[in-house]
């Protein structure tokens, strides 16, 4: 007797059933068949403990199938910490709105995000949205997206400025908080509003990420529960704008810090 996860369901086999025959039998019509966490057309003989899912094209798998295939890639006591992770997001341009992807896209249970914003068509250079969402708040617009990479994540949004008075209404019981405003004043308020009233909250902020300078002067410095993204230096001005790849990088420095933190590892 085997035990065979089928679409994070167990079944039992007398004999070691052949792949396709247990696609078959429990989800005919199936067009794409993962095995212990990898795409497969082939047809292998089963083994006690293989995983599998089976998926149709274009539908939605459940909670529990996602979870299975995250879990695959990210092992289950990485995904196991993550998706109990409440993350929140001050800013939603060129470095937020791709760090929320990147959360979003690792399995990130909940995220709180904040702009008062709306798209532009000169955010389409380098932020995470879409021509056809010109002119909606920033926050209706990543929300969306959002759920269509992962539906399962839990997204609070406020459309809103962040404040001296809100930030800590919002972030004070975050795991962490990325901070992605444009300009230094909004950045010293929000880093100062947290040290003051959420002083046990780890921020991940970033500075110096214009131009089109060396990727590898990305950097991220840590400053005790602070980090700093960026290379200090290259601000945003005539000739020096901010542009896709440099944004990019820094913003995914933002986001691979904030899974350090989460794992206990060190934010650098």
């Amino acid at each position: 007797m085997i035990r065979i996860k089928v679409n994070e369901r167990f079944f039992e086999f007398k004999e070691p059933p052949k792949l396709m025959e247990v696609r078959a039998r429990l989800k005919p019509g199936s067009e794409l068949t993962i095995l212990n966490g990898f795409p497969t057309q082939e047809n292998p003989v089963l083994r006690d403990g293989d995983s599998i899912v089976f998926i149709r094209k274009g539908t939605i798998p459940s909670r529990d199938e996602l979870e299975s295939l995250m879990m695959a890639r990210h092992t289950p006591g990485v995904h196991a910490v993550v998706k109990k992770a409440r993350i929140g997001i001050a800013g939603l341009g060129g470095l937020g709105s791709a760090v929320a992807v990147a959360l979003a896209r690792i399995g990130v249970g909940e995220l709180i995000i904040a702009d008062f914003d709306v798209v532009e068509p000169s955010n389409l250079n380098r932020q995470q949205y879409f021509v056809d969402q010109i002119g909606r708040p920033k926050t209706e617009a990543m929300e969306e997206n959002l759920r269509r990479i992962n539906p399962y994540v839990r997204v609070t949004s406020h459309k809103e400025i962040l404040t001296v008075e809100n930030i800590p209404k919002y972030f004070c019981k975050v795991d962490a908080l990325v901070e992605a405003f444009d300009t230094a004043e909004s950045k010293a308020m929000l880093l100062n509003t947290m040290a003051e009233r959420c002083p046990d909250v780890p921020v991940v902020a970033a500075s110096g990420v214009a131009g089109h300078g060396p990727s590898n002067s990305i950097k991220t410095m840590p400053f005790g529960k602070y980090f700093i993204v960026g290379d200090q230096e290259t601000e945003a001005a005539t000739g020096m704008g901010l542009m896709a790849p440099r944004v990019g990088i820094a913003a995914h420095h933002q986001a691979n810090c904030v899974l350090r933190i989460l794992l206990g590892e060190p934010g650098e």
